[in-house]
């Protein structure tokens, strides 16, 4: 466990019933509004409450509607350099993480100093210049707690994250509401990538008081909930918004590990969604990990699993393991590369991909090695 550590997190958080409303009071001082989201979630309508609020407080507002899923660093550049033509002072991200991201790389970028590439190679550039607010329409990705902005960098075939304190948010809106309809595979597959966040926020070598506090929180709402939430129990989705807030705070003291790693050559290269990536290597990885994190499986069994009383941490964490292998299975995940047209040939590339994930890899138990990472990867063929 680290020595030092610190926590770093959004200025304000709104949570509960008809937190939406808070909209009203957040934009009081604003000027004019950027709003971002997805062309399906405008198209449901999420954003009307939002934009009630701005006529009715006669308050201009640039509707970008069409940002894109898991983009690249260059349409985050497109993105910026729209905003950056607007008049807009405030920024308002309404969707998954994707938009989050986005809008966290635009809070930054109203400058003419550095580019979306820049922050690539030099991340401590950014410079928070435009105040935002990040309401999530999944309750998984946490990109809302985080100061991370994931994008795809085409000529490497790999996902590569931007990391800088400067891009938290300075307001959150978690209200259950934004994710009454979500499909049952988007809840379930982005709810598995929270379980990830937490789980491995717990096991890493970063781990510390801070990210134990709000990873375990995490997993026991994720644990307790995620299969009642994605059937559409509103109080489990409540819970699950909540949890995937949490695993991002955690992911800001601690750090994700190996599965994450693993994970971002597949939605690089193959466009493999971001949770059903990390659902695909969270089993490979924790169990490859297992003998390094026995007794933290365990302390988690005795914690949040009753499952009965058992001395042995091996049998309580083989248990652990095994729930949450059930727990993937019955959300109808898929498990297998080869449904995504990936097969044995492909493995060297993703190996190469995956081991350049350093910022990552540095903080899994165990050293990942090239052979280690090219085992993992078959075992989901």
């Amino acid at each position: 466990m680290l020595e030092q550590y610190k926590l770093v997190m959004p200025k304000t958080v709104y949570g509960g019933q008809n937190a939406i409303n808070n909209v009203r009071e957040i934009v009081e001082d604003v000027k004019h509004v950027a709003i971002f989201t997805y062309k399906s979630v405008y198209e449901s309508g999420l954003i009307n409450p939002i934009t009630d609020i701005l006529s009715e407080k006669n308050i201009p507002f640039t509707l970008f509607e069409d940002l894109p899923v898991e983009p690249t660093y260059l349409q985050a550049q497109e993105v910026v350099d729209r905003f950056n033509s607007s008049e807009a002072d405030f920024i308002i991200a309404v969707g998954g993480g994707s938009v989050i991201d986005v809008a966290k790389l635009v809070s930054v970028l109203k400058t003419d100093r550095y580019t979306v590439k820049d922050l690539l190679e030099t991340p401590d550039l950014a410079k928070k210049t435009v105040r935002t607010l990040m309401i999530p329409t999944t309750a998984g990705t946490g990109a809302e707690a985080t100061p991370n902005a994931i994008v795809t960098v085409p000529e490497k075939s790999l996902k590569v994250g931007i990391v800088s304190n400067e891009m938290i948010a300075d307001y959150v809106i978690l209200d259950a509401e934004m994710i009454r309809n979500l499909p049952r595979s988007i809840a379930a597959s982005t709810g598995i990538d929270a379980l990830a966040h937490a789980i491995e926020c717990y096991t890493s070598k970063k781990a510390n008081p801070f990210s134990d506090l709000y990873s375990f929180g995490a997993l026991e709402l994720i644990i307790k909930n995620i299969e009642a939430a994605c059937d559409g129990d509103m109080n489990a989705k409540s819970n699950m918004l909540l949890a995937s807030f949490y695993g991002g705070i955690a992911i800001t003291t601690s750090g994700t590990t190996g599965v994450h790693a693993l994970s971002y050559p597949l939605g690089g290269k193959y466009h493999i969604p971001h949770g059903i990536s990390n659902a695909i290597m969270l089993m490979p990885v924790l169990r490859f990990n297992e003998p390094y994190i026995r007794p933290l499986l365990a302390n988690a069994y005795n914690r949040l699993w009753p499952f009965g009383n058992i001395e042995n941490d091996e049998e309580k964490s083989a248990l652990v393991l095994d729930y949450i292998e059930r727990i993937i299975k019955n959300l109808d995940i898929p498990q297998s590369l080869k449904s995504f047209g990936i097969n044995e040939d492909d493995v060297d590339e993703l190996v190469k991909g995956g081991m350049e994930v350093k910022r990552l890899l540095v903080n899994n138990m165990r050293e990942i090695t090239e052979a280690d990472a090219r085992s993992m990867y078959l075992q989901v063929l």
